[in-house]
């Protein structure tokens, strides 16, 4: 995904702070999950695939 494209999506996405009691799993980086999505939307694959 080019730098330009990232730079008009970021301000959109919100911002998620972790919980200090109840943490959970690590966020996953937001522009490599939307890549993945852009990917799987492109090239009509299965998710689980």
């Amino acid at each position: 995904m080019p730098d330009s494209l990232w730079e008009r999506i970021e301000p959109l996405l919100p911002t998620v702070e972790r919980r200090k009691r109840h943490p959970g799993r690590k966020r996953l980086d937001d522009r490599k999950v939307l890549r993945g999505i852009l990917f799987a939307l492109h090239t009509g694959t299965w998710w689980e695939y």
